[in-house]
């Protein structure tokens, strides 16, 4: 392809340029995927792409470090980069006008591809938003640079040689605002779609329990300062997904598909369809693989749901034991993830459920609303599906769900863990008599005994609060006599079946971290 020197552009305008040309072309996508769907933006989609191709320690390493603010630090590092590429464009361009408004196309071709390569994608028209985003922003950016120097005088070889500074300015305010006002139509246009969701989530009115949860014991809620709730509040219940875009789900419109091997009535079930059957209310400990010991990704909530292993046996399934044919569910969630549990644990007795409620109230979209699965004694990766509209009975040499796929292991009981949640570490506390306290959990065998140990002395017993259940974690405290001094305390549980936690510190992948906690303190 011949390309054409443009003369007569300096860096700055041309730069400039190309970083408007990169926001009308995001302007334009986020526009037309309110048409298509908000999963189909080219920053989602490429986010996404990204999630989907980091090895599985970058990841551990993403939510070590950030926390719940690694999607948001994805998504602002990807803008970074295309402000950057799009800045590097508009100078390209100033010199080689179609080799830049190829540049921009190119970034098209791949947010186009990203999006169509999701596991969420079923069609090509995910590619629109990005291609379209693309051709506006290439013509912006042709327009941009030939408009100045268009009214200049003609040099010998009849092509402009000026650079008009007012019409550039006119030009580039006139692409912000248009930029501008793209973006925000959007925007509010995403956000009237959304409406639907949340205006079925307002109506829901979660039936009474057929089985109520127990109360609470007394004695389960120690009066530690410090120490983790029993209960964890819904606004700081841990979210660890790869999902950028929260799925906004109108329950009114959802349902969920049952079938696959070994299943003689398949099922699909709308939303009421759940809110119509016998629900059951469990207090449940949930916690994340990605959690590294004392890590704050495990939390307890009052879960309302349908029992999943009724619903499994009113289509006929069996598990292995009884001789049914799979030995895996995969559940898919509407934004593409798919989790992999294994059938037997989800039949054996345990509260397995397809939850509805959460602490009371409808789930919230952050947790999965409508539907999502809860099963205690299992890591949420093989089991906690948020956003579920899916269920296939299949085997685990059949499949692979998207973990798996990325080295975690296939089956992923959760492992015996204590936490010191006070003091804190580096602490100053006084010396006498210093609380230290935390929770410890073995969801589905129980917690039966935690000590504590100062430096290397001897193992202490702790205080266990009294037990709501054997799939909730437990209250622990440990009065210490503490004198001046630097100290390293550390904790180990030993559940119901006489095990207790290994010392040896493993990473989180591929099963889950194990260790004992420690803190070190300082005594005044």
């Amino acid at each position: 392809m011949t390309t054409t020197r443009e003369p007569g552009v300096r860096p700055l305008p041309a730069a400039l340029s190309g970083l408007l040309a990169g926001c009308a072309a995001l302007a334009t996508a986020e526009l037309v995927s309110v048409a298509v769907r908000p999963e189909a933006g080219p920053i989602v989609a490429v986010g996404g792409a990204a999630v989907d191709r980091t090895p599985a320690p970058v990841k551990d390493w993403a939510i070590r470090t950030f926390g719940t603010q690694d999607k948001l630090v994805l998504q602002l590092g990807i803008l970074l980069v295309l402000a950057l590429l799009a800045a590097l464009t508009g100078l390209l361009a100033a010199r080689h006008r179609r080799a830049g408004a190829a540049g921009v196309l190119l970034f098209g071709v791949v947010g186009a591809a990203a999006a169509t390569g999701r596991p969420d994608s079923v069609s090509f028209t995910d590619a629109l938003p990005s291609l379209a985003g693309a051709v506006a922003g290439a013509a912006l950016l042709l327009w941009l640079l030939w408009w100045p120097r268009a009214a200049s005088p003609e040099a010998p070889d009849g092509r402009p040689s000026g650079w008009d500074r007012r019409r550039f300015l006119l030009a580039a305010s006139a692409a912000a605002a248009a930029s501008a006002g793209a973006g925000a139509l959007g925007r509010s246009l995403g956000a009237a779609g959304a409406e639907d969701a949340v205006a079925s989530r307002a109506a829901v009115v979660l039936p009474r329990p057929r089985s109520a949860a127990a109360p609470v014991p007394p004695g389960t809620r120690l009066r530690v300062p410090g120490i983790s709730p029993f209960t964890t509040p819904n606004r700081d219940f841990y979210r660890v997904d790869t999902a950028l875009v929260v799925p906004k789900v109108d329950a009114t419109r959802w349902r969920l598909r049952l079938h696959g091997a070994g299943v003689r009535t398949p099922l699909t079930l709308s939303f009421q369809d759940l809110l119509d059957r016998e629900l059951i209310e469990r207090d449940i400990t949930l916690t994340c693989v990605s959690n590294e010991v004392g890590g704050p990704y495990v939390g307890t909530a009052r879960w309302l749901g349908v029992p999943l292993a009724g619903l499994l046996r009113e289509a006929g399934v069996r598990p292995p034991s009884r001789g049914g044919p799979a030995d895996q569910l995969v559940a898919r969630s509407v934004d593409g993830m798919t989790l992999g549990s294994p059938v037997e644990d989800v039949m054996d007795g345990r509260d397995a459920l397809l939850a509805v409620g959460m602490n009371g109230e409808p789930l919230p979209f952050d947790h999965g609303f409508p539907v999502r699965m809860v099963v205690p004694g299992l890591y949420g990766y093989v089991s906690a599906c948020k956003w579920i509209q899916d269920i296939e009975l299949t085997t685990f040499d059949a499949y692979d769900p998207y973990w798996v796929k990325r080295d975690w292991a296939r089956k992923a009981p959760v492992k015996t863990q204590a936490r010191i949640d006070t003091p804190k570490p580096f602490a100053r506390p006084a010396a006498g008599t210093v609380v230290v306290a935390g929770v410890a959990w073995a969801q589905h065998r129980g917690i039966d005994r935690v000590e504590v140990r100062v430096d290397d002395g001897p193992w202490r017993p702790a205080e266990l609060a009294a037990e709501a259940t054997t799939d909730t974690w437990r209250q622990w405290s440990y009065r210490w006599r503490a004198t001046p001094g630097s100290y390293t305390l550390t904790v180990r549980a030993t559940d119901r079946t006489g095990e207790t936690q290994t010392e040896r510190r493993t990473r989180t992948v591929p099963d889950g971290a194990s260790g004992w906690h420690s803190v070190v303190v300082a005594v005044e």
